[in-house]
């Protein structure tokens, strides 16, 4: 993303892409979720932007500690993270982003689930969530790039009015693409 323009009050939001695998993150595998993100903030937000991308594997103290740093040391208003929402042992990104919320926005998960059921039958083993770290809003969502775009479809008219009113940066959508909603 080009961060030469600066936003209202110049401001450059900083959004966070957390890929959790354990073998993308060996290079085993070619992330696909991470990416997936990007290219769907690339074609939903007009307002600038620019990504804080990493890739780590299932280990919860990691993505704990990879959370924090996005939100707290790189500044990201929004992080959102792939991977490690089902039920196998090693799938503890639930776990991790609950233990560093101040408070779980459990409405996320549930459109998300809701939006995926009718395409696949085993969406209601997945346990993404999200909710607000400090003037963050994070998101967890499954690792598959077609579950990225249906879930953020679900969930991303809400994010720019939840970043507005936990103190983040005003984002911007492309009405075409998904209209904000702003009630307040």
């Amino acid at each position: 993303m080009d961060d030469s323009a600066e936003g209202p009050g110049g401001v450059v939001a900083r959004i966070g892409i957390l890929s959790v695998s354990d073998r993308a993150s060996r290079g085993e595998y070619e992330d696909r979720g991470g990416p997936g993100v990007e290219a769907y903030l690339r074609d939903v937000l007009t307002s600038p932007w620019e990504a804080a991308t990493r890739v780590i594997p299932d280990e919860t103290e990691l993505i704990r500690a990879t959370l924090i740093e996005l939100v707290d040391e790189a500044g990201c208003c929004l992080v959102i993270t792939t991977g490690g929402t089902g039920p196998a042992p090693r799938d503890v990104t639930p776990e991790a982003t609950t233990a560093v919320l101040d408070k779980e926005l459990a409405g996320f998960g549930e459109a998300m689930r809701a939006v995926s059921r009718p395409h696949v039958p085993t969406a209601i083993l997945s346990r993404q969530t999200a909710g607000v770290r400090g003037s963050a809003l994070i998101i967890n969502l499954p690792g598959s790039p077609k579950a990225v775009r249906e879930c953020l479809d679900a969930v991303f008219a809400a994010v720019p009015d939840c970043v507005d009113l936990i103190g983040g940066p005003r984002l911007e959508t492309d009405s075409d693409r998904v209209e904000a909603y702003r009630p307040h």
